[in-house]
């Protein structure tokens, strides 16, 4: 990242605020340039504000409330039109795995909450009362990569009218008794199940799929894409995104390759680099994360621009559909119970 913000005036935006420990170290080591940070948990936001002032470095950053898909909008109110560096860390940050009352974390019973901004209406536990046994079967299947979502979903529809779904450590026990023993993974069987919910609920994948081509069209020749992602689903849609932009954009084998079609990404990390030892011994939630960077090294193609401006209509259309899906789904379900209690009533 500090390369690109070595000019006075530079701008970065630190994309997943969280409690401030990489827009600080950006800051320090860039006392030319000037951050926008973006989160939006309202709670981290403010204890992240606060903290970089005590850093003396308050006269220089910028708080912005908004999930990170808002990108281009939050740089359109602030009147910006590019970016010399933007950064994600796509893992949670120290305050959501720490705290015991969102139901982020398996390891300690709480409600089903898994919000990352706390005003949104969906829950983990709304999820679990009224999305379809499909739906739980696809968010699980997908975002989760568990094995038995199947049976897991079944077992969740099953029990959920008797007892509903609602702490950590009622749907913690109902994995561990539907997943067969002999075939678990390492760690706990519930790992995958609360992934997938904590995507669902927060929409976390969209929202990358969306954000990165808004950041490639905002960044100013050599800025720089810095991402540190920690499940293979993110990182596979980093990796993708990035090699668009690293390959020659013309079919094989032509003998001159015409200057528009050249790559627009440079590659500043060798593929994904990982925690060595030593940082994993410091910081054990290091070990999952995989970083990858690129540097833009001539302005965007306007055909790309056109294909990430298409991609981008074309994501929020089909996280649209999906949304009226569930609530076709959920609106079914509550007229279903209303039948039978109607019956059970008469």
């Amino acid at each position: 990242m500090t390369p690109a913000l070595a000019s006075e005036g530079a701008i970065a935006v630190d994309c997943t605020l969280g409690l401030a420990g990489h827009t600080i170290a950006f800051l320090k080591a860039a006392p030319g340039a000037r951050l926008i940070g973006i989160d939006r948990d309202a709670e981290a936001l403010a204890m992240a504000t606060e903290r970089i002032r005590r850093e003396g470095l308050a006269d220089r950053f910028t708080p912005v409330h908004a999930a990170f898909d808002a990108f281009g909008d939050v740089l359109d109110d602030l009147g910006i039109s590019t970016v010399n560096a933007a950064f994600m860390d796509l893992g949670l940050s120290s305050l959501q795995i720490d705290e015991t009352d969102r139901g982020f974390s398996y390891s300690h019973d709480a409600p089903l909450d898994m919000r990352m901004d706390v005003s949104q209406p969906l829950t983990a536990a709304r999820i679990l009362a009224e999305y379809s046994e499909q739906d739980l079967v696809r968010i699980f299947r997908t975002y989760g990569e568990e094995r038995f979502s199947k049976q897991i979903a079944r077992r969740i529809v099953a029990v959920r009218d008797h007892e509903p779904l609602t702490t950590s450590g009622q749907l913690n026990r109902l994995v561990d008794e539907t997943v067969p023993q002999a075939h678990r993974p390492a760690g706990n069987p519930a790992k995958r199940v609360f992934q997938a919910l904590r995507i669902e609920v927060n929409g976390e994948l969209d929202k990358l799929a969306g954000t990165l081509p808004q950041i490639a069209q905002r960044l100013a020749p050599h800025g720089r894409l810095v991402v540190e992602s920690y499940h293979s689903l993110e990182d596979k849609t980093v990796k993708s995104f990035m090699n668009e932009g690293l390959k020659v954009d013309a079919p094989a084998g032509l003998p001159i390759i015409p200057d528009d079609a050249q790559p627009f990404f440079r590659a500043i990390t060798k593929g994904a680099m990982k925690a060595d030892e030593q940082e994993i011994a410091g910081n054990p939630r290091s070990a999952s994360v995989r970083l990858r960077g690129v540097e833009l090294v001539r302005p965007l193609p306007q055909r790309w621009r056109k294909q990430f401006e298409q991609q981008n209509s074309r994501e929020g259309r089909e996280r649209s559909q999906r949304e009226q899906s569930s609530r076709r789904g959920r609106a079914k379900r509550t007229q279903h119970n209303q039948q039978t209690s109607t019956s059970i009533a008469y």
